[in-house]
């Protein structure tokens, strides 16, 4: 007998084009691709490609935190400040004299001998132990406020945001302590700052602010009752963050991202500008130098 040869074309089996040893018929929605099941991705409607998802992807909107930073689930910064503060005093106790002499914020040191680093460095050092009075408690406070609002700080700012808050607060912290100090450690600028930042933006949000102005109130009377606490950096820690917080709450909509990292930029051009062109008044005064 003789096979009539057959005028249907053979049947070709589809296989993922990702993985091609693979026979697949489901096909992706959106290139119409065979996809095997490791290369799908669920879509609203059947499946897609994983290259497709990617694409999809790149015309999403990242999301924001209130006041435009990207949203923060976990505040990373928070505990980087946390363990860097940390580490700081624990190279400290393990070798206080050698620490302070070369990094704690010193207006001599600064003005006269150019050492800028201890602006930021002196902001995270704290009262040695064996200094009698408040050592311990120093660190503990400041580690706990830092702890108890920099999250919340974090979350609705952004990380970035938070950051450039929190050393802008040190820094001006620390350029007051060299106009009207002599010498500070500690990272109460910053955390001052911070107190001022959670005022601001509790009014933005329409929030009862009169628990943030306890706060300050309180501290502010520790500050100036207790001896040996640097009001020079507290102060200009707590204006310095509100300056920032203001900026970073209040920037209208439209090109918010370009306003508030300008705003920040302006804020560290005045502080150096008040330390290029002012003396340190008390070193000076101390030192006799005048001019």
């Amino acid at each position: 007998m003789t096979t009539q040869p057959s005028n249907e074309p053979d049947t070709v089996v589809p296989t993922c084009y990702r993985h091609p040893g693979r026979e697949t018929y489901v096909r992706c929605q959106r290139c119409d691709r065979p996809i095997c099941p490791d290369c799908m991705r669920d879509a609203a409607v059947g499946f897609q490609c994983p290259e497709c998802v990617a694409e999809g992807n790149k015309g999403m909107r990242q999301a924001q935190s209130v006041f435009g930073g990207r949203a923060v689930t976990t505040p990373r910064v928070t505990w980087a400040l946390l363990v860097v503060n940390v580490l700081a005093y624990a190279a400290e106790t393990a070798n206080t004299s050698w620490v302070l002499n070369n990094f704690m914020m010193s207006a001599y040191h600064v003005g006269y001998q150019g050492e800028w680093w201890r602006l930021i460095t002196g902001a995270f050092l704290h009262q040695p132990l064996g200094a009698g009075g408040f050592a311990l408690t120093h660190i503990v406070f400041n580690m706990w406020a830092l702890y108890a609002i920099g999250p919340e700080l974090e979350r609705r700012l952004g990380s970035a945001r938070f950051l450039a808050l929190y050393l802008l607060a040190a820094l001006g912290g620390s350029v007051a302590v060299y106009l009207f100090g002599e010498a500070a450690v500690g990272a109460s600028g910053a955390i001052y700052g911070m107190f001022g930042a959670l005022f601001v933006l509790a009014r933005k949000l329409g929030y009862n602010a009169q628990g943030v102005l306890w706060l300050i109130g309180a501290n502010a009377v520790i500050t100036f009752v207790i001896p040996g606490i640097s009001w020079q950096g507290h102060l200009g820690g707590l204006i310095t963050g509100a300056l920032v917080a203001a900026v970073f709450a209040f920037a209208p909509a439209r090109n918010r991202s370009a306003i508030q990292w300008g705003g920040c930029a302006a804020v560290l051009i005045v502080l150096v500008a008040l330390l290029l062109g002012l003396p340190p008044f008390v070193v000076q005064a101390k030192l006799g130098i005048f001019g």
